[in-house]
């Protein structure tokens, strides 16, 4: 028959096993670095399955199944080893023009969908309920044709007639940029170096190797209204344990889904564990929503960011200019 001391000492076991779980979910602390900051310097990347925005069919549902999950992952395992396998030395040459140049090697390896909190998410954008960019008003400015239509081409002009009208992103020497904001991984080059000081925080993409620089505890530049920055003018501040960067002035080459020169972007970036850095993003433009629009993700911890290094600009402005020269003389067709 049990005592009263062996009664006290199961309530005591019974108590300790409750309140476990409260200490399981004991808040995440950031490190500070030698500026008292939260530390979120080094290398992190941001690729994976998740579309940027949601699915129709998905509907306003954040969370894959676990079913889902398998699905997407399993097939990009498969697609991976597939397209990482040796080229038979005795395969023949394509006849459709393609050079086979991009594959599983050279992009990222975008085979686990993002998770935050441990979710699966359908999407990265949140909001609105439906994980998508809201509709245009009507009365929005028309739209500019996106950069990745122009910076190949100039219409007024043959394409291969001239260095002078092929564009710089050709030769990767500019492109619209992932150092944000918003920071959004593309197929390759998911990588960031963010770098923290006493007067500013620069976030580099691996892509081009661009790098915006963040003002800290500062206000925006008022000629950056006029002179419209690459990457915009940035400022930011911390909150605690989250830096808080808030980005205006926009330049107008920089496309955006077609936004105005008054879109704003806000971001936040929080560290979460050793190795994963939560950011959320919040975007503006009175113009041209007629709601925000946002959502978050988690950057991992990378190896580093590595040489943007284009070899295709190495001979391609000489072949470019040399197919148009030949078409000139009639020695070969020119494209329809």
């Amino acid at each position: 028959m049990p005592t009263r001391a062996s009664r006290a000492a199961l309530l005591c076991i019974a108590a300790i096993m409750l309140a476990a779980p409260a200490f399981a979910q004991t808040p995440y602390i950031a490190p500070r670095n030698g500026m008292g900051q939260p530390d979120f310097s080094g290398a992190w990347g941001n690729e994976s399955l998740t579309p940027f925005e949601r699915p129709v069919a998905v509907g306003t549902r954040r969370v894959m199944t676990p079913e889902e999950v398998a699905q997407r992952e399993g097939g990009a395992d498969a697609r991976w080893a597939s397209a990482n396998a040796p080229t038979a030395v005795n395969q023949g040459v394509t006849q459709d023009g393609s050079t086979g140049g991009y594959n599983a090697y050279w992009v990222g390896n975008n085979n686990r969908v993002m998770r935050v909190g441990g979710e699966p998410r359908t999407s990265l954008i949140t909001y609105p309920e439906n994980g998508r960019i809201p509709a245009r008003k009507a009365d929005a400015p028309p739209k500019q044709t996106s950069p990745l239509q122009t910076i190949f081409f100039t219409p007024e002009v043959g394409d291969l007639d001239s260095y002078e009208v092929r564009s710089g992103a050709e030769r990767c020497i500019f492109w619209p940029s992932q150092a944000g904001a918003v920071l959004r991984a593309a197929a390759y080059n998911t990588n960031y170096q963010i770098t923290q000081g006493t007067e500013a925080v620069a976030i580099m993409a691996e892509t081009i190797n661009d790098t915006r620089i963040v003002r800290l505890n500062s206000k925006h530049n008022p000629a950056s209204a006029v002179t419209r920055p690459w990457m915009g003018d940035s400022i930011g501040w911390y909150e605690g344990d989250t830096l808080v960067v808030e980005t205006i002035n926009y330049h107008p080459e920089q496309y955006f889904f077609y936004a105005s020169d008054k879109l704003k972007v806000t971001e936040r970036f929080t560290r979460v564990a050793d190795d994963r850095l939560l950011y959320q993003f919040h975007v503006e433009d009175p113009l041209v929503w007629s709601e925000p629009w946002g959502g978050e993700y988690e950057f991992s911890r990378s190896p580093g960011v590595w040489e943007y290094a284009c070899h295709e600009g190495n001979h391609g402005m000489y072949n470019a200019l040399m197919i148009g020269r030949m078409q000139d003389a009639g020695l070969i067709a020119k494209d329809k």
